[in-house]
């Protein structure tokens, strides 16, 4: 069984622990990085790839030169889960908070 989708209130306290991240509509968060350069970046889109696959739960990634976008959302639930907040919390220790 999936985790479920957490409630307006709930995403509301999440976020509060994620400064960087906002809603994007009703079934997700987002985050854009602004990284050193272009192989940084990279570098970066690589370990969070490393830590997905760990958790098993994977972001899509949007990469424009320097500019990276993260929007997380668990599409089997329909929305975003813990495991979206998780996720959000290790790019954070990633990239830099």
């Amino acid at each position: 069984m999936d985790t479920p989708v957490m409630s307006a209130p709930e995403l509301t306290i999440a976020l509060a622990t994620l400064p960087r991240w906002e809603r994007e509509g009703t079934s997700s968060i987002s985050r854009t990085v602004s990284a050193p350069s272009f192989l940084d970046g990279i570098d970066f889109v690589r370990q969070i790839a490393d830590a997905a696959e760990a958790a098993d739960h994977h972001p899509d990634i949007d990469i424009r030169w320097r500019t990276l976008r993260f929007v997380l959302s668990t599409h089997s639930a329909g929305g975003v889960t813990s495991k979206d907040i998780a996720l959000a919390h290790r790019i954070d220790e990633i990239v830099g908070g």
